[in-house]
C-alpha cells in the first residue's frame, strides 16, 4: 500500500533584522534627499551638454531646418583666427586673474583673522563687491577709467603719471578687466579662506612657538598645508569661473579693441546668437567644456598629493 506524502507547507520569509531596514530607510530618505538635485543636474547641466553635443553636428541658423555636417564644425575651429585669438585672451585672463584673486582673498582673510574689532563689519564690506552684480559693478569700473576725469586716471596724475585710455588700448584694456574682476571676486576666496583659518587648531601654533619656529616657519609649515583644502576649492572654483568670464567683457569693452578682450563664452554667444550659427557655436562649446573637464581632473589628480585632509 503506497503512502501518500503531503507537501510541507513553506516556511514564511523571516523579516529582516532591524539594522537592516534602517539602513535601508536611511538609504531610501537619501535618495529621495537627492532626487530634486540629481533632477536638476539631468535638466540643466547633462541635457545641455547632450544638446549640444547633437547641434555641434549639424549646420543649423535656426531659421530652416537643420541638416547632418558630421564633424565639419569641428574641423573649422583649426582655421579661425578669431577662435584661437579668443582662447588666447581666455588663457591669459585666467592665468593673471586667478593668481591675484587668491592672493588679495589670502591676505585679507589673514588681516581678519588676527582678530580685528568690528571685524564683522569690515567682513561685510569686503565681501559687498562679490555680493553685487556683475553689470553694476561693471559700469562703475567704467566710470573709474575714464581717461580725463576718471578716478583712477586721476589718482595717478597725483604722482605725475598719465594713466592711459584704458578700456581701448590694445596694452591696457586686459589689465584693467583683470583689476575689475580680481576686485568683484576676491571675496568669495576670502570667506573660504578665513573659515579655513578659523578650522586650524591653534595648538599647533603654540608648540611651534615653544620650538622656537618664526612666524614665517608656521605660516609655512602650519597655516599653508592646513589651508590646502580651501586652496584646493578656491582655485578649482576660480579657474572654472575665469574660463566662463563673460559680461563684464562685453559691458565693458565689447571684446575689443579689435579681438584683444574677446573671450571664449563671449564668442561663442556671437556665434551662436549674433551669426545664428548654432551647430558652429555648439562646437566651440564642447571644445570649452573639454578644457574645463582637462584642468579640472589634472587638479583632482594632483589633489591626492598636494592637499591634506588629515588635522
Amino acid at each position: 500500500m503506497a503512502v501518500r506524502t503531503v507537501p510541507r507547507a513553506a516556511a514564511p520569509p523571516s523579516p529582516p533584522p532591524p539594522r537592516r531596514r534602517r539602513r535601508d530607510g536611511q538609504a531610501r530618505a537619501a535618495w529621495l534627499f537627492l532626487l530634486p538635485s540629481f533632477a536638476g543636474f539631468l535638466v540643466f547641466t547633462a541635457g545641455p551638454v547632450v544638446a549640444a553635443g547633437v547641434i555641434s553636428l549639424l549646420d543649423w541658423n535656426l531659421f530652416s531646418p537643420p541638416t547632418f555636417a558630421g564633424l565639419d564644425n569641428f574641423w573649422r575651429l583649426g582655421a579661425d583666427p578669431t577662435f584661437w585669438s579668443a582662447l588666447v585672451n581666455t588663457a591669459w585672463f585666467t592665468l593673471a586673474c586667478v593668481p591675484l584673486t587668491i592672493a588679495v582673498s589670502l591676505a585679507l582673510a589673514l588681516l581678519l583673522n588676527r582678530g580685528l574689532r568690528r571685524m564683522a563689519v569690515f567682513r561685510s564690506l569686503l565681501l559687498l563687491p562679490y555680493a553685487t552684480i556683475t553689470v553694476a559693478v561693471a559700469f562703475v569700473w567704467i566710470w573709474l577709467y575714464i581717461p580725463t576725469g576718471g578716478l583712477v586716471n586721476a589718482a595717478l596724475g597725483l604722482v605725475g603719471i598719465d594713466g592711459p585710455a584704458w578700456l581701448i588700448s590694445d596694452t591696457w584694456a586686459m589689465p584693467a578687466l583683470i583689476l575689475m574682476s580680481v576686485w568683484k571676486g576676491f571675496g568669495f576666496g576670502m570667506v573660504v579662506f578665513l573659515a579655513g583659518l578659523q578650522a586650524i587648531p591653534q595648538q599647533l601654533y603654540e608648540a611651534a612657538r615653544v620650538d622656537g619656529a618664526s612666524p614665517w616657519q608656521s605660516f609655512r609649515k602650519i597655516t599653508i598645508p592646513m589651508l590646502s583644502p580651501s586652496f584646493f576649492f578656491v582655485v578649482v572654483t576660480s579657474i572654472i569661473g575665469s574660463f566662463q568670464v563673460f559680461d563684464q567683457a562685453l559691458i565693458m569693452t565689447n571684446g575689443g579693441p579689435g579681438t584683444g578682450t574677446t573671450t571664449l563664452v563671449m564668442y561663442i554667444y556671437r556665434t551662436g546668437f549674433e551669426n545664428y550659427d548654432q551647430g558652429y557655436a555648439a562646437a566651440q562649446s564642447l571644445v570649452l567644456f573639454a578644457f574645463i573637464a582637462v584642468i579640472t581632473g589634472i587638479q583632482f589628480l594632483l589633489q591626492r598629493r598636494l592637499v591634506h585632509y588629515d588635522n
